[in-house]
């Protein structure tokens, strides 16, 4: 049995949606359950696709409940992601982000800043979804990144140098994107997106007790074709995505040099459904579909399916 390690990556709403109709094709096309693999790294929109996963909640009602119309998926995403914030911390953020910023300036300075949404409706949509692990963790390894920004630093909730914290919370916290979401705080300390360090984090899989023989990385925002009429924002968050994982992929293979790798990264197609705005609620229906279409392509790509074929079938 070959051990498997996945990689979810950041990518909003959107990136949420690419995720779940990736892993569901996959495990059409192979007869494997992404809720076996070894272990799983989730950063943001990973971090929620991987509490659905191992949750055992991954299906075709991932995003559509029965009787839904896609206006009607939207509407319920959009109460559950969006909720209003208090904007409460005005002066934890001037303390600990403006003052600071005056002797070391530099984009820091957002990371506490007050947003207009509270992540804590993310961390309900959680339990929504998979409400037998959600105020618990996974049995399987399993890690959620955020970043701590008292401490400058990333964590990696589900491992032994991580606080102990609830799934639901670690996902929030998570998935709290600078300025668009307030900072989450868990027991007296403020968190958000783990997408600000790397949307990926792929190095923490090193954590593992064993190497694995293949780490797959699902990369919604590491596009290596770019879509038409792209904004200049979107190609350099691809940009950034790409070296980013490049750089800790080959971390792995340094460590781990037997491990084979395979990225997964949407296609332009992909990207006309889930950009400009990868937070829209609105798009997360055409995403799924699209992404969920596309993978028949994909799949049949020699170098993909001979990958899949030799490890998850």
């Amino acid at each position: 049995m070959s051990r498997v390690g996945l990689i979810l990556g950041g990518g909003g709403v959107t990136g949420a949606s690419y995720h779940l109709a990736t892993l569901l094709a996959i495990q059409m096309a192979t007869g494997w359950d992404p809720a076996t693999a070894d272990v799983i790294v989730g950063t943001s929109a990973g971090a929620f696709a991987a509490a659905v996963v191992r949750g055992g909640a991954l299906g075709l009602d991932s995003i559509v409940h029965p009787g839904e119309d896609r206006a009607a998926v939207a509407r319920r995403i959009g109460e559950r992601v969006y909720r209003k914030s208090s904007f409460g911390g005005v002066g934890r953020w001037i303390r600990r982000g403006v003052v600071p910023s005056i002797r070391h300036p530099g984009v820091t300075v957002l990371l506490g800043a007050p947003g207009r949404f509270d992540a804590s409706g993310i961390g309900d949509w959680v339990r929504e979804q998979v409400p037998h692990i959600a105020d618990s963790w996974p049995d399987r390894p399993t890690v959620v990144v955020a970043y701590d920004i008292d401490a400058r630093r990333r964590v990696p909730f589900g491992t032994e140098s991580a606080p102990d914290v609830t799934l639901a919370d670690a996902v929030a916290a998570s998935s709290a994107v600078p300025v668009v979401f307030s900072p989450y705080v868990i027991k007296g300390t403020s968190y958000v997106d783990g997408g600000v360090v790397s949307g990926t984090n792929a190095d923490l899989v090193l954590g593992d007790r064993a190497p694995l023989d293949l780490l797959l990385a699902i990369a919604p925002m590491a596009a290596e074709e770019e879509r038409r009429n792209a904004r200049f924002p979107e190609s350099l968050f691809d940009r950034v995505g790409r070296s980013q994982l490049q750089d800790e992929l080959a971390q792995v293979a340094e460590v781990w040099p037997d491990t084979a790798t395979l990225v997964i990264r949407p296609s332009p197609q992909v990207l006309e459904a889930m950009r400009p705005n990868p937070m829209s609620a609105d798009r997360a229906v055409p995403t799924f579909i699209r992404a969920l279409a596309s993978m028949r392509a994909k799949l049949a790509k020699p170098q993909v399916w001979k990958v899949l074929e030799e490890y998850l079938t």
